[in-house]
């Protein structure tokens, strides 16, 4: 079984999602026989690499609503990750431009790190408040998962890995990824959202016993996702 997640590292239920699933996914009896592959999704890819006044200072102006509305938005993503103990703290993050963070995570695929990569990286952004596209910061969270230092400033000093990262950016399109996080199985099967830990253990033991027509899975009720005009509940 393949599986391929597209998320953001700045996807407030990218993080809740992938922890869910790898909740999940340990589960599952099978799980040796399941590959999970990443792949790269900007939310907003004309985001600048600092941000200007407060977090909530910028989602309210990009999504036309106010401090007060945005500090509310944010505290129910706080509330949701408390519920799979993840820590968002809002008060410091820095919203920024993810793509040399994609590029690092390509480059971290070649040394079978990406997985572990990804988890570092979302850790930095919602909870430690790391500007993710800061190259010394970049350089100190990579290796920190083990990848070489030189190897790593070659690849961030350079234009390394920016075309694959478009071409999966482009890619989630094709699918027809509409917001993240969005896991497609088998090249069959779509499950849209941060769905809760028992629906993907449903999917993988439904998926693993019939592996027949093409269908999207989903959860209306319960869909938890971003996409380029927010994030929803």
């Amino acid at each position: 079984m393949k599986i391929e997640i597209w998320s953001d590292f700045a996807c407030p239920f990218c993080y809740i999602g992938k922890t869910r699933f790898e909740t999940a996914l340990k589960q599952f009896k099978n799980k040796g026989e399941v590959e999970v592959v990443y792949k790269a999704y900007q939310l907003n890819p004309y985001a600048p690499k600092t941000m200007e006044g407060s977090a909530y200072e910028a989602f309210a102006k990009g999504h036309n609503m106010t401090v007060k509305e945005a500090k509310d938005r944010f505290k129910m993503f706080e509330q949701n990750a408390k519920t799979v103990g993840l820590t968002y703290n809002y008060d410091i993050i820095q919203m920024t431009n993810t793509f040399d963070a994609h590029r690092l995570a390509k480059f971290a695929s070649t040394k079978n790190l990406e997985e572990k990569l990804t988890t570092r990286l979302m850790k930095a952004y919602f909870t430690d408040g790391k500007n993710l596209s800061d190259i010394d910061t970049l350089v100190e969270l990579a290796t920190e998962v083990g990848l070489d230092q030189n190897q790593v400033n070659e690849v961030l000093s350079s234009t390394q890995f920016k075309d694959e990262v478009t071409a999966q950016i482009e890619e989630a399109r094709k699918v027809g990824v509409q917001g993240v996080p969005f896991f497609v199985i088998n090249r069959k099967y779509g499950v849209s959202g941060a769905q809760q830990t028992e629906y993907f253990t449903q999917v993988l033991e439904q998926i693993w016993q019939e592996d027949h027509a093409v269908q999207t899975l989903k959860d209306q009720d319960d869909s938890q996702s971003c996409n380029d005009e927010g994030c929803e509940f």
